[in-house]
């Protein structure tokens, strides 16, 4: 079968060291993805982090969104917040214009944003706060491309505003039968073995659609896979899922 979607990229979330901490090997994997998700410093990430990632990433030719999350450091933006509205688009806002600001001085364009952890997951579960975070990428540019999990209500918040709209699906986690992410905490939600990952992804697009933990096929159009770049196994698994989609012919090289 012909996979409905015969050419994706890979993404991976990078960029999320922090002062003298180091998270993951962003110069492995910016030779390996085309799309980073750069983090703005909230939940992950500083100034200084943001702007050698930027950099990095321009060098190699890769592309560069903002990963804007809860203002979370200690939690890595993974617990959930209440927050008004108009207080949470002010707070994407800034997070996005401040990586705009170190693409502007590296001299390359943002090209999308993608939202982090917990507001990524509740965002995709709840409608109301889908169109808050739309409508704060839409503030701030009505032309940037979101980024956004298939089948979600960030997906149907996008197509309902108007926003450009980039469909991902994730390489190293399962999905519920609603097409959510199966919570971090249950056994098998993340797939640590690079091989179940790629076998994961090549599944979904050979199916043209999600597969669930339940063995449901939710069809989609996909855009990007995303592989986790604070995974220990993440360059292994992008290296192996990369060489995958490119014997394929799946693979934008």
């Amino acid at each position: 079968m012909t996979p409905r979607t015969p050419c994706v990229d890979l993404n991976a979330d990078l960029g999320e060291s922090f002062g003298a901490w180091t998270m993951g090997d962003d110069e492995a994997l910016l030779a390996i993805v085309g799309r980073a998700n750069v983090a703005c410093g909230f939940h992950a990430g500083d100034p200084l982090v943001m702007r050698r990632t930027v950099r990095l990433a321009r060098e190699r030719g890769v592309a560069i969104g903002a990963h804007p999350g809860f203002p979370d450091l200690q939690g890595f933006g993974r617990r959930r917040m209440d927050l008004d509205p108009e207080e949470l688009q002010a707070l994407l806002i800034v997070q996005i214009g401040a990586l705009a600001g170190v693409c502007q001085a590296e001299g390359v364009r943002l090209a999308h944003v993608k939202p982090h952890g917990a507001l990524n997951n509740m965002a995709c579960a709840d409608e109301a706060l889908a169109r808050t975070v739309v409508q704060a990428v839409r503030a701030y540019d009505p032309a940037l491309p979101l980024l956004a999990p298939a089948c979600s209500a960030l997906e149907r918040a996008a197509l309902a505003l108007g926003q450009p709209l980039l469909r991902e699906v994730f390489a190293d986690r399962a999905y519920q039968d609603d097409g959510q992410l199966v919570p971090r905490r249950e056994p098998g939600a993340v797939l640590h073995d690079p091989e179940e990952a790629v076998a994961h992804v090549l599944a979904m697009l050979q199916a043209g659609g999600l597969i669930t933990r339940g063995g449901r096929v939710l069809p989609t159009p996909i855009d990007s896979v995303c592989v986790h770049g604070d995974e220990p196994q993440a360059v292994q698994t992008a290296r192996r899922l990369r060489a995958a989609l490119v014997q394929r012919g799946w693979l934008r090289v």
